[in-house]
């Protein structure tokens, strides 16, 4: 073997460590603590995401008939890092939440979560997971572009909607204002569902072949 093709253990060593480092390089990722959303190439910065995900709930809660009543929930936004230090990366990510206020009886809630997953599913949105747990199941999504998409049912049986943004361009980010259609309740977070809806409400199962309105 000529000198030029001897592989000698320092450079053996050097192979590896430059190799470990390319692994670590594209393993990382970019959220809130260094984990949640990836980070995406967007001219968006943090204020118009949460603009689109306020836009994608609306939409969401507009699939649903009857109409829902519903709330914001806490609206949250943090930094995006990197690595095992945790370095800054100048973008961010925003979360909103919705609660839903229309009691959703046991009986119809199979029926409230497939509104939503056909409505994402028909956006073109990826079905990521489902958690079927008979007490509080729920639908994870993300959109092509990055946005992860969450309906879950709560404690006594509430529904919540929540989207979170890739890490954008950080950027100050306002509450949301789109305007709820039920009034606030001054009590502590979740203020649990209190209207009664004909439908949503209904404790009588829904027919196999019986359409959701």
């Amino acid at each position: 073997m000529s000198p030029s093709r001897r592989h000698t253990p320092m450079a053996r060593i050097l192979r590896t460590a430059v190799s470990l480092l390319a692994l670590t390089a594209l393993a990382t990722g970019c959220g809130p603590g260094g984990k949640g959303p990836d980070e995406r190439k967007s001219t968006m910065n943090m204020q118009q995401g949460a603009d689109r995900v306020d836009v994608i709930l609306q939409e969401t809660l507009a699939a649903a008939k009857p109409e829902l009543l519903w709330n914001h929930g806490p609206a949250t936004d943090a930094g995006c890092t990197k690595g095992v230090a945790g370095a800054a990366t100048g973008t961010g990510s925003a979360k909103r939440m919705i609660s839903i206020l229309t009691i959703v009886s046991q009986q119809r809630r199979g029926a409230l979560l497939g509104v939503i997953e056909r409505d994402w599913k028909g956006r073109g949105y990826v079905i990521k997971s489902v958690r079927a747990d008979p007490e509080m199941p729920a639908i994870y999504a993300e959109t092509p572009d990055g946005y992860i998409l969450t309906a879950k049912v709560g404690g006594e049986g509430q529904f919540f909607l929540q989207g979170a943004t890739p890490c954008l361009t950080d950027h100050p980010v306002q509450d949301p204002a789109t305007k709820p259609n039920t009034p606030v309740r001054n009590v502590p977070f979740p203020p649990r569902p209190d209207t009664q809806d004909e439908f949503w409400s209904a404790t009588t199962p829904l027919p196999s072949d019986s359409p959701t309105p």
